[in-house]
């Protein structure tokens, strides 16, 4: 029986060898899979060249060509450009995020041979057998071989309960180890995994969860593509059946339609806008999962974050250890150093405290080679060596986890507990009050080592501790840390910060790194309604003692308030809350598993560039918000016009190449140079709302002065190419006169690029006007462009006035007539 079972036993501790894992990878059972939130390159090509709008102007093309229309062919080399263009960015943002995505990977440490590996969880197999420690991600569905852990499968089952495993154990990929350590063997891998099963349906789910900038466009292209065939069609029949046009006037004056209400920048001014942003964070050791997350950093009012690695450094300290009052001190040291040795935690805290007894471990060493040949000192030494020889054997562990908040050890002479000392004395607390509160003032954080009088250390504690000690711990604060939070204060976004620590010590924290209002902090123990919690998010600014679920609820009741929420962290306690927040962001330095649950991961775990990253999704929203104005005056002046020319049975007045000249300098090159300029300012009001409300005035304006010229060429009998030509430029002044509006307050950037864009136009209406089909105009031509150009700048003023007018009236009506929560 033993014979049978030697070999099984080896074969667990060496793991698989070479020859089993090359076998595994032939066979296919490696833990890679092809779920990707990512494009592949080749996905980025074919999404940039087969969309509905190229095809229109595929159709469009062939069309110009079957009548000899070849000038008008014009906007082919913007569509092209655009194409290649939004292709070029992308996968210019693909290999810079792929280079910082392989940095961020997930590992796992596994066992080959006999010996640990660090290596990919990619390229980990079937049957291989891995060490799981605290913060580590479960990479694939396994069985426990050996020790003992605490599991959090709140992401897969939504409950933030941490359940124990031990031997034969199974364990989900995708759960957390929150405490303990234990070898397992992975059962199954790659697309055979439970989370690879759940990540194919969440990718199928998230495809429709984009932030409101994208979707507004969406939509808005959505609905131009669905007018636009019925309007071409409808205009097509009016001038060839109706006007009696010939075939090609007709084609092109319905080509000229069509190319003005598609806004075939504004996808790709937003694409590179997007890629341009992410590259720029790149460079600053900030990883974005998702391009689209940006805009949701750059519309937040609310910041959540933690104590630990936020505010303060990622590393932890033991300042000094303390004996109770009416305790002894002299094996204080030597049982929190038994203690130590016998928790399977490796945890910051655990880890702080094990580097300083092994510093006061070495201590007593030098002490006593010093003291060896003193007479004086014999009881010291005696003392020294007692607390080295000292070693208890635990019969009993109970790890550390967040919702007991303490560890237990049962050893020969007792059974001990560390952890906050509210946690560990429960009704008892105040007895020890007092002696902390001199250290959780000062900003310390406090652990108590008690002994219980009760038999079981796992159940509840019914029995009241005896104190022993306390360990004393700090954290010091980050240097920029009062930059940072100064910052956010200027910009109007609320800090909240939230801890599994103490409130009065993480008040003092946040006082001194300078947040807000920080004297305002609530035990989150005593908020134990959902309604208390929802009225303590807006009441404090501190919330000490919160569960991983508090933490969710918080994030929660803030949204409810009507906030745009983003949330910090850098454990497995954060998850939960970092899950349902509108934007999450993790430390890389943090468990692996925060950083893959994360939108956005800060590489080198510096908090100080979480302005940058507000910073550019600022500049990416306001200025595709500023430029997408310019493109909608286009469109909106293209189907009003549309719809005059059939209402008014009259010729679309504009050809194809004229529409290319105006989007040029008064659209396309300055909406993508504006797209460069800083822009810092707070976004406010919906995207689509403000968008159509600076472009609305001045397509109407466009309409009417393009609309009168139409009908005074027709009661003056002046030629249809002057009437183009005039309505050319009086479309190109208007066009100028929105890009000063949307660029105000000018600078010499701004100044340079109206004056480039001007130039512009000049020379290509003067020096190509045969390929713009820009005619020379007659007198009367020029006197009503000169008449109509000075009533445009008023017309579009009082216009603007007016529209404003009365979405402010519609805005306030709809705010009062709202019910009141």
């Amino acid at each position: 029986m033993s014979e049978n079972r030697m070999p099984e036993e080896k074969r667990i501790l060496r793991g698989l060898s070479k020859e089993e894992v090359e076998e595994r990878f032939i066979e296919g059972f490696v833990n890679k899979t092809d779920i990707s939130t990512e494009k592949s390159a080749k996905e980025i090509v074919k999404s940039n060249v087969f969309t509905y709008f190229n095809f229109i102007f595929l159709v469009i093309t062939i069309l110009l060509c079957v009548v000899g229309s070849f000038r008008n062919l014009t906007f082919l080399p913007i569509i092209i450009g655009n194409t290649l263009i939004g292709i070029i960015q992308e996968l210019r943002a693909k290999k810079v995020l792929d280079k910082m995505s392989l940095l961020n990977a997930p590992h796992a440490i596994v066992i080959r041979d006999g010996e640990q590996k660090k290596i990919l969880s990619e390229q980990l197999v079937k049957d291989d057998v891995i060490l799981l420690t605290a913060g580590t991600q479960i990479c694939a569905d396994a069985v426990v071989l050996e020790g003992t852990i605490q599991v959090n499968e709140s992401l897969l089952t939504g409950e933030a309960d941490e359940i124990e495993k031990t031997p034969g154990s199974r364990l989900m990929s995708g759960s957390f180890v929150v405490s303990g350590e234990c070898y397992a063997r992975l059962e199954k891998v790659g697309k055979h995994s439970y989370i690879s099963r759940l990540t194919a349906e969440a990718k199928a789910m998230g495809n429709e969860e984009q932030s409101e900038m994208i979707r507004s466009i969406n939509q808005l292209v959505k609905w131009i593509g669905i007018v636009i065939i019925p309007i071409g069609i409808i205009l097509f029949w009016q001038g060839y059946i109706v006007n009696g046009e010939t075939f090609q006037k007709s084609i092109v004056s319905m080509v000229a339609a069509i190319i003005g209400m598609i806004p075939e920048g504004l996808y790709l001014l937003t694409t590179i806008a997007l890629a341009l942003g992410t590259m720029r964070l790149a460079k600053r050791h900030v990883l974005l999962h998702d391009m689209k997350s940006i805009e949701a950093l750059a519309r937040v009012d609310v910041l959540c974050v933690d104590k630990t690695g936020t505010i303060t450094e990622a590393g932890m300290e033991v300042a000094k250890i303390v004996p109770a009052k009416d305790a002894e001190n002299t094996f204080l040291q030597s049982l929190l150093r038994d203690y130590a040795s016998a928790v399977p935690d490796n945890n910051a805290t655990m880890e702080a405290i094990r580097d300083y007894l092994e510093r006061k471990g070495k201590d007593k060493d030098r002490d006593r080679d010093s003291d060896t040949d003193n007479d004086s000192n014999k009881d010291k030494t005696a003392e020294v060596q007692t607390f080295m020889a000292a070693r208890r054997k635990a019969l009993e562990v109970m790890p550390f986890t967040s919702a007991t908040k303490y560890s237990g050890v049962v050893f020969e002479d007792g059974k001990y507990l560390l952890g906050a000392p509210e946690f560990v004395m429960g009704n008892a607390f105040e007895e020890i009050a007092d002696e902390i509160r001199e250290y959780t003032k000062k900003g310390y954080r406090v652990l108590l080592l008690a002994k219980y009088p009760g038999s079981d250390i796992k159940g509840t504690l019914t029995e009241k501790p005896e104190p022993l000690g306390y360990v004393i711990l700090s954290n010091p604060i980050r240097e920029n840390a009062k930059k940072t939070f100064g910052y956010f204060k200027t910009q109007g976004v609320a800090v909240k910060v939230i801890s599994g620590d103490n409130p009065e010590t993480v008040s003092e924290v946040a006082r001194c790194a300078g947040i807000e209002h920080a004297e305002k902090y609530v035990d989150a123990g005593t908020l134990d309604t959902d309604e208390k919690i929802y009225d303590a998010a807006d009441r404090y600014t501190v919330f000490g003692r919160v569960t991983p679920k508090q933490k969710q609820k918080l994030v929660h009741a803030l949204q409810d308030a009507g906030h745009t929420v983003a949330m910090t962290g850098d454990g497995v306690n954060d998850i939960l809350a970092m899950k349902d927040a509108d934007c999450s962001v993790a430390m890389a330095s943090g468990s692996e598993a925060a950083a893959q649950a994360a939108q956005v991961v800060l590489l080198d775990s510096d908090f100080a560039h979480m302005p940058d990253v507000v910073s550019e999704g600022r500049q990416v929203v306001n200025n595709v918000q500023r430029s997408a104005s310019l493109f909608l005056v286009k469109n909106i002046f293209s189907l009003l016009m549309a719809i005059f020319a059939v209402v008014s049975t009259i010729t679309y007045p504009l050809e194809p190449a004229q529409i290319s000249l105006i989007s040029m300098f008064t659209i396309g090159a300055p909406g993508f140079l504006l797209a460069l300029e800083p822009n810092r300012n707070r976004i406010e009001g919906r995207f689509l709302r403000k968008v159509l409300l600076k472009a609305f005035p001045a397509g109407l304006t466009d309409v009417l002065i393009v609309g009168s010229l139409v009908v005074c060429g027709e009661v003056f009998s002046i030629p249809a190419s002057d009437v183009a030509t005039a309505s050319t430029m009086l479309l190109c002044v208007v066009g100028f006169m929105i890009l000063i509006k949307i660029s105000h307050p000018m600078n010499k950037f701004k100044y340079g690029i109206l004056i480039f864009n001007i130039a512009g136009l000049l020379f290509c209406g003067i020096c190509l006007n045969q390929l713009f089909a820009m005619s020379q105009m007659s007198k009367i031509s020029i006197l009503l462009m000169i008449v109509f150009a000075f009533a445009a700048e008023s017309l579009l003023r009082y216009l603007t006035i007016g529209v404003e007018g009365i979405a402010k009236f519609i805005s306030s009506r709809a705010h009062h007539g709202a019910p009141q929560k």
